[in-house]
């Protein structure tokens, strides 16, 4: 247990370890309160998840000032904890046909009676959109032992001008398409239109399409010898439909394979040289193609939309089975880790409690696959690398208590009566130089 505790420890002081002198050892404090369960007792509360973990009120104080008004921000915290992950080299990036995948997803924390907040976003439950505090979530996909991992890239909140749903959407997907890689296709569930990946012009893309969707082709049918001549491509459609008491077929396919998957054929129908039900032939060169998954372990068929014209369904298939690693994010932030519900009205503060939750979530995922097996209680005699016993264990850790620290530095209410008022900018820059420094040549502890 101490080396598990240890490593965790180890890793969020890599994290917070650019952060000016003060606010790193109040943000880790916040970090192990997060990680050790304290926020599903205090039912989203940081105060009450603070005091459950015996800090005083002056230092209760102390790290939620340095929460609220900190200078750090979230996605440099993803971009150290990244590099921790690459170094280690467990962590193995998956490749189809030299294909890497990038999950794409969005989530949001919903907060029904939060005043002053205009973000709306549809929640399935209830049908509906709804208040929340939505997010998008972009992430790489591997494996650690045969097991598939997600490791996050960037994490995108709402504008401060536009908090709606559609806006945050675009904004993740041209993040997606200004950073990826020439090898590395955007995976997309169900939400997004194929005409909106076409109209940020997004270079490599699988996208989940509906059941009932339609595409016509990018060529003039024959002309039929009367009437007037067509203007239209043929219309097509992957899977028959009703329509009142008769039943539309579907067109013919253009491909039939049958893919042998983890002991299971699979049959795929393909449709290429596609283009949009709205377009006529000759108006746009951007063509997609539509494949079919008839898998015999569901009823309802898969229907994925594809730019990658040379790949064969067998990728296609693997690559869109890696998005669902980038759920695992927002289920252990909100279920495991108990951040589902929060007590924080501040702007600021409704978007860093969400991105610290989803940070640590997908920190507790990894950890649970690469340190040993840690039982529950006394009653697991065999325990198993699973995410509910790695956060179990650390139920009820007291961070003050734990010896894997030095506290010798001064803290943030320290540091204003050591320094002048002139002088306390310049004595955090040269904090943040030599941390700088220091990680580009050996990892020196900060705490």
């Amino acid at each position: 247990m101490s080396i598990a505790i240890s490593q965790t420890i180890h890793v969020l002081q890599i994290i917070v370890q650019a952060v000016p002198m003060g606010t790193n050892l109040a943000l880790l404090q916040l970090m192990w309160t997060i990680l050790n369960g304290s926020f599903l007792q205090s039912r989203g509360a940081i105060f009450p998840a603070l005091q459950a973990n015996e800090f005083t009120p002056e230092e209760s104080h102390r790290i939620w000032g340095a929460f609220r008004h900190g200078v750090w921000q979230i996605n440099e915290f993803v971009n150290r904890w990244r590099s921790h992950v690459l170094s280690e080299g467990e962590w193995k990036s998956h490749s189809y046909e030299g294909y890497r995948p990038v999950a794409v997803d969005w989530t949001a924390i919903w907060r029904f009676k939060l005043q002053g907040w205009s973000g709306k976003l549809f929640n399935g439950l209830l049908g509906k959109a709804v208040r929340g505090v939505g997010f998008g979530l972009v992430c790489d996909v591997g494996e650690v032992d045969g097991q598939r991992i997600p490791l996050l890239r960037q994490i995108i909140r709402t504008s401060k001008k536009e908090r709606s749903e559609a806006k945050l959407k675009t904004d993740t997907l041209r993040w997606v398409k200004h950073h990826l890689a020439e090898n590395e296709v955007a995976i997309i569930d169900a939400g997004v239109e194929l005409s909106e990946l076409q109209q940020i012009q997004m270079p490599r893309f699988v996208l989940r399409m509906a059941l009932n969707c339609t595409a016509r082709r990018n060529y003039l049918p024959k002309y039929k010898g009367r009437g007037c001549y067509p203007k239209w491509g043929e219309r097509v459609r992957p899977l028959p439909r009703p329509y009142l008491a008769n039943e539309v077929a579907a067109t013919p396919p253009d491909k039939r394979e049958t893919i042998h998957f983890e002991g299971r054929d699979i049959v795929a129908y393909g449709w290429s040289g596609l283009i949009l039900s709205s377009c006529k032939p000759g108006e746009t060169t951007d063509t997609f193609t539509i494949w079919v998954f008839f898998d015999p372990l569901y009823k309802t068929p898969l229907v994925l939309g594809t730019n990658l014209e040379q790949a064969v369904p067998l990728t296609i298939f693997c690559l869109y089975l890696d998005r669902w690693p980038v759920e695992q994010i927002p289920l252990v932030a909100k279920q495991m880790l108990g951040l589902h519900r929060q007590f924080v009205f501040a702007p600021e503060s409704c978007n860093r409690l969400p991105e610290l939750a989803f940070l640590l979530g997908n920190i507790l995922t990894y950890l649970a696959t690469v340190l040993p097996p840690m039982p529950t209680g006394f009653w697991d005699r065999r325990p198993k690398k699973r995410l509910a016993a790695c956060a179990g264990s650390y139920r009820l850790r007291n961070f003050l208590k734990m010896p894997y620290l030095t506290l010798n530095f001064a803290k943030r209410s320290l540091l204003r009566r050591i320094y002048p008022k002139g002088w306390r900018l310049i004595a955090v820059k040269r904090h943040q130089l030599s941390c700088l420094h220091q990680s580009n040549t050996v990892l020196q502890p900060i705490f």
